[in-house]
């Protein structure tokens, strides 16, 4: 694999990026690196770390489906919260492998020329939504081919294709997803970006059951809803008004659904900041899930599901127009952390 894909991190760098106090250990001072950027892929197979962390900063294919940028700021506040949690028996910081992130930066720079206000904008947003489709998963498909499980911060929800494509080469087999989210992604095949990356997965045979917790009824089109009824062996959703408004359902029991949905396979695990409520995303909502359903929804995945990664997609800390949030880094180290312990517990 093309090593440009991908900048490798140093001790250097996560030292400075770690707050060290005495008599205290720091998740940071504990997790390991690759030391050696010839040999990253061998040096990662005999690491004995299970899970590897990767940024992926960019907000691409959040402006090439008409969203507000931002998402390419969720990767470091996320990564230096983490890194200054604790390192303690409930989660150990030797665990975790901090790899890097995926090369955007020649990307970002070139999408700095392209509105969205034109269609030939929109188009060559869209085309460079493809070159980093390809990135994201021969990296994936490398982590996952030396038996560890990626877990994957920031950017546009574009990026769950990659995931899923390079997870699907690694296992050589279609497989799972589920995706905590208020919109499907499921939209046309009509050059990527962020709402449709399940969609072209599909299309492409790199996914088999897809499975939707939460979904909005209002922010889902007619003809994506006819598409989940007309596949009923392989795409599935509950919604938030079924559960939260209507109370047809409860939390815990949608969930198990959503979550039997797709466990009998190996599984790809999503979540969309933009379903949790007044977190800084590309499409913020003033009525979702809360952090603590958040962080159950994340939990109970690692716990019941055969989970080949985790994703968590579109946080904004720093939108276009508004100041820094730096509660969205915070949180995503709080997921990061339950999924991590969800798969503990499953392996008790």
């Amino acid at each position: 694999m093309n090593l440009e894909n991908i900048i490798l991190y140093t001790r250097h760098e996560l030292n400075q990026a770690t707050r060290k106090r005495n008599q205290e250990t720091k998740i940071g001072e504990d997790v390991q690196l690759v030391k050696d950027s010839t040999h990253w892929e061998e040096e990662l197979k005999i690491s004995d770390a299970r899970f590897v962390l990767l940024g992926i900063p960019e907000d691409i294919g959040v402006r090439a489906n008409f969203g507000r940028g931002g998402s390419h700021t969720a990767w470091k506040p996320a990564l230096e919260s983490f890194l200054n949690q604790q390192s303690n028996h409930f989660l150990k910081g030797t665990d975790i492998l901090v790899l890097g992130h995926i090369r955007t930066e020649d990307l970002m720079k070139t999408s700095e020329q392209f509105t969205q206000r034109t269609q030939h904008d929109v188009d060559a947003l869209r085309q460079l939504v493809a070159q980093l489709d390809e990135r994201v998963s021969q990296v994936i498909e490398k982590i996952i081919q030396t038996g560890k499980i990626p877990i994957v911060i920031g950017g546009g929800h574009n990026n769950a294709y990659g995931n899923i494509k390079g997870a699907s080469r690694a296992l050589n087999q279609k497989i799972n997803v589920i995706n905590c989210d208020p919109h499907t992604d499921f939209r046309p095949l009509e050059g990527r970006h962020s709402g449709n990356g399940f969609s072209y997965a599909f299309r492409e045979q790199y996914l088999d059951r897809y499975s939707v917790f939460g979904m909005h009824e209002q922010y889902n089109t007619g003809q994506v809803l006819r598409e989940f009824m007309a596949n009923p062996q392989n795409l599935y959703f509950s919604t938030y008004e079924d559960i939260f408004v209507r109370e047809n359902l409860s939390f815990s029991k949608a969930l198990a659904q959503n979550i039997g949905f797709v466990k009998h396979s190996p599984c790809g695990v999503e979540i969309d900041l933009d379903a949790i409520t007044n977190v800084p995303s590309s499409a913020k909502t003033s009525s979702g899930i809360s952090p603590v359903q958040a962080r159950q929804y994340i939990y109970q995945c690692g716990k019941h599901l055969s989970s080949l990664y985790l994703h968590i997609a579109e946080g904004a800390p720093i939108l276009s127009h508004i100041k820094a949030d730096n509660k969205t880094g915070k949180l995503i180290a709080y997921l990061i952390s339950d999924f991590i312990k969800g798969i503990g517990d499953r392996s008790n």
